[in-house]
């Protein structure tokens, strides 16, 4: 049996003596040949310098007072998540093999550069980005990725988005939500949206710890993460955006948010008939002008807005979003290392769903938001990766299936 170190939690017995999940996926084999690619769109990596500025940040006389900065010191002293993390080349592409994915768009993942200081994060963030250009020249079928930047530093941000789009030819972006308790809808940090619109880059916002002023009721019950904190953190981010007018202001604006939707698609009725809470609603944001929207709430979630289904391989969630968003704004996400399920992708080829909405949830979804390369024509099943190099060190309870 082998199982992904890193990945955490499960649906199997725990040992504690609770039964297992009525929901977890059965065991079947994966399809060889499919009228589609695989191509996963919120799959984790780093490089070692920034989880070290991390904890060097956090060993300093007057560290910050960031949950995320100490979540990512915790993950630093993780020796398998990280060495899951800054491998990218052929151990992990092994590991796609073996779990059926043809492609992954790779996110630096949180909390990032964020928690650090202007110049070191946008720094840190530069070398990143270089790095993960080379993987992706490397591995060009294998590999796509999303430039990292440092929102702390306006200026550098805007020029490594330029820089990441035009020069490194990456195909997006990547943001862990907040910066220090500061969001994307505050008015300083309006040049990088016109950045990411005039670089028509895609910006992906993954969850990180709720800041300072919000974590302690979901750390005080153990929900700081994707429990509770996490989700709802990304909601402050998104709901932010669009109620502050980003997207009047920047039509061509492209979010993605992972973990089907946050669960925001849920209760996109109730957020339309509760828009005028804060819609054109005075003395919001500390006095700024006020924000009228030009459209209701779910008109931004059908025009800009995009979700994957990072950590939900659930088929009811995934058919739900595709019929209230639309079958043209949903992606294929599995969310590696931390979450993975050697029975995901089976469940995704068994799905009952029409053909042409499977092909666009696996595969032409992510081309179309990420401007990956398209491939036409059915999927073949990649060489054999018995004598490719195996990950080491693993102790595994989940065992990969390719059959």
């Amino acid at each position: 049996m082998t199982r992904f170190f890193a990945s955490v939690g499960g649906m199997d017995d725990d040992g504690s003596g609770r039964t297992p999940s009525p929901l977890r996926l059965p065991s079947r084999p994966i399809a060889k040949d499919t009228p589609y690619r695989r191509i996963a769109t919120e799959e984790a990596w780093s490089i070692p310098e920034i989880p070290a500025a991390q904890r060097a940040l956090l060993d300093s006389p007057c560290p910050p007072d960031d949950p995320s900065l100490r979540m990512g010191g915790m993950f630093a002293g993780l020796d398998q998540l990280q060495h899951e993390l800054c491998e990218i080349g052929p151990e992990r592409i092994a590991r796609m093999d073996s779990l059926g994915i043809d492609r992954q768009l790779l996110l630096l993942t949180a909390p990032g550069v964020q928690v650090l200081d202007p110049r070191t994060g946008t720094e840190l963030a530069a070398l990143a980005n270089d790095r993960l250009a080379e993987a992706c020249r490397k591995y060009p079928d294998r590999f796509s990725g999303l430039l990292a930047f440092a929102p702390q530093d306006v200026d550098g941000a805007v020029a490594e988005i330029e820089r990441g789009m035009r020069r490194l030819g990456l195909n997006g972006a990547v943001l862990n939500s907040h910066t220090r308790g500061h969001y994307l809808d505050e008015p300083k940090f309006e040049p990088i949206l016109a950045a990411l619109e005039a670089n028509d880059a895609a910006l992906y916002i993954h969850p990180t710890m709720p800041p300072r002023q919000m974590v302690q009721p979901y750390e005080y019950r153990g929900m700081g993460g994707a429990l509770g904190g996490f989700p709802h953190e990304v909601w402050v981010h998104t709901m932010g955006l669009i109620l502050s007018g980003a997207f009047d202001r920047h039509p061509g604006l492209r979010l993605v948010i992972g973990h089907m939707g946050e669960a925001l698609p849920l209760i996109l009725y109730r957020l339309d008939w509760m828009q005028s809470n804060a819609d054109g609603r005075p003395g919001l944001r500390g006095g700024q002008p006020v924000v009228k929207l030009r459209h209701r709430i779910s008109h931004y979630f059908r025009t800009n807005i995009w979700i994957t289904t990072s950590g939900v391989p659930w088929e009811p969630a995934v058919k739900f979003c595709q019929q209230v968003l639309g079958p043209d704004r949903v992606l294929y996400a599995m969310d590696y290392p931390y979450q993975v399920d050697a029975d995901e992708v089976a469940a995704y080829d068994h799905m009952d769903m029409p053909d042409s909405d499977k092909l666009m949830l696996m595969q032409t979804n992510a081309e179309h938001v990420f401007r990956l390369p398209t491939v036409h024509g059915a999927r073949q099943a990649p060489c054999s990766s018995d004598d490719a190099p195996q990950p080491s060190g693993l102790d595994d309870t989940r065992k990969d299936r390719s059959g």
